[in-house]
């Protein structure tokens, strides 16, 4: 295969297929979407079939070794690590995903349509009306690895904002976004909508990204969701721009006033619920005051549940079996059953730690005092600071969006769970009768 003449081939069709979606009505979009779900809930047997195919190839490939996405986007020469619990996790379907997948598709259609809102419309001096339109990016290539899900996500997030697709999942998930992809492509069709407004790259040759990420004549942004070896390959090569994701090393921090109750279920919730997840907690912070009191039922909690603990030294004088953390521990996102732990001298302490270490992702406070949880929510540089609550809940869905392209750890465009007026932005409009200027 000419990679090169390949996607300039789906980018060509692309740019065409997103002309057609900027004029569609949300009539046709939602039509397609509601056959896009009727289509996943009908063929869930062929989607599990192919997803097994998926499994049995990452077992065969290395003892249950996989791709990072770093390595998938061509960093690295080959398999050079086991492909850990987490990214099996992520890279299995269940019936019970099928049926989520399908409702999320669902939900997107019943969405307010954005594309078309006008807003700030006001009346200048020289009798013009200035305003805002919301319209669609136009083409974005999507860059993911393992999840399955993406595929529909994606898909359906982009057309519901009026945008193109050209979707490159991982090779390891090859067989199940073939499927997934094809439903999508079915449902476009039946609603009178291009097929082409949702591509995937149908080739595991790594060149393929390479390409995509400097079609700036057909692609009009990049959204990546993968690990640091993606990104930083992207930040390095890409000409088009990207909304960035990257790795979420999530923070808890137990203040002085902390509720126990609250503590103990925030963090059993933020750490163990899922590990494979962006918006898993890897770091624990406790103040000083109170972590003679919590740390040792945290540490009974998270030791039953095979939790490791890393900890600084005065972590390891109240926690007998926490190992020794080094500075690199405070940085990394485990995805794992795997925490570092640090005791600190109060708020100033914490909040300096986070905006030091965590990747600007989801962090949260476990207070009683108004005041220094308004303090934390100031002072912390990360894209969801929450209050007694889960770092799990930084996710489109908990947040309403209905589902989610990305958590965007930039500070331009969009920042936080990526949903459909992220997928989107602004023109100015102006309505005038016959006004010239003087």
């Amino acid at each position: 295969m000419d990679i090169k003449h390949y996607m300039q081939t789906l980018g060509q069709q692309a740019r065409a297929a997103s002309r057609r979606l900027a004029r569609a009505s949300t009539a046709e979009k939602d039509a397609a979407l509601t056959a896009i779900a009727a289509a996943i809930r009908r063929d869930k047997e062929i989607l599990l079939a192919a997803n097994a195919r998926d499994l049995e190839a990452a077992r065969a490939a290395g003892l249950d070794a996989g791709l990072d996405a770093g390595l998938d986007a061509g960093l690295d020469a080959g398999l050079d690590a086991a492909l850990d619990a987490a990214l099996m996790d992520r890279l299995t379907l269940t019936a019970k995903g099928v049926d989520n997948m399908a409702e999320g598709v669902r939900q997107i259609a019943q969405l307010a349509d954005p594309i078309g809102e006008m807003t700030d419309i006001r009346f200048r001096p020289s009798g013009i009306q200035v305003g805002k339109m919301r319209v669609p990016l136009g083409v974005i290539g999507i860059i993911y690895e393992a999840r399955p899900n993406v595929t529909a996500d994606a898909a359906a997030l982009c057309l519901k904002s009026g945008n193109a697709a050209i979707l490159r999942g991982g090779s390891e998930a090859i067989h199940s976004n073939r499927a997934i992809a094809a439903l999508v492509q079915e449902g476009l069709q039946i609603a009178g909508l291009p097929a082409e407004a949702v591509q995937m790259v149908d080739t595991t040759d790594r060149a393929a990204v390479g390409e995509l990420i400097t079609l700036r004549e057909y692609v009009d942004v990049i959204v990546p969701r993968g690990g640091k070896g993606l990104i930083a390959r992207l930040l390095a090569e890409a000409r088009v721009p990207m909304i960035q994701h990257l790795d979420g090393n999530c923070h808890v921090y137990l203040e002085t006033e902390a509720d126990p109750n609250k503590a103990l279920r925030i963090v059993e919730n933020a750490k163990t619920q899922r590990y494979g997840t962006c918006n898993t907690a890897e770091s624990l912070l406790v103040d000083r005051e109170v972590a003679k009191m919590l740390l040792p039922m945290i540490g009974h909690m998270l030791t039953a549940k095979g939790v490791e603990i890393r900890g600084c030294e005065e972590t390891r004088t109240i926690v007998a079996n926490a190992r020794p953390a080094t500075e690199e521990d405070y940085f990394t996102e485990y995805l794992a059953p795997v925490i570092s732990v640090k005791v600190v001298a109060g708020l100033d302490e914490a909040i300096a730690h986070i905006n030091q270490y965590s990747s600007h992702h989801t962090d949260a406070i476990v207070t009683e005092n108004h005041t220094q949880a308004m303090r934390f929510l100031r002072e912390v540089d990360s894209s969801s600071v929450m209050i007694n609550a889960s770092t799990r809940f930084a996710d489109g869905f908990e947040y309403g969006l209905g589902a989610e392209i990305g958590i965007s750890t930039d500070k331009i465009h969009a920042r936080g769970p990526v949903g459909l007026e992220g997928l989107t932005c602004q023109k100015w409009v102006v309505f005038g009768n016959g006004h010239v200027r003087s």
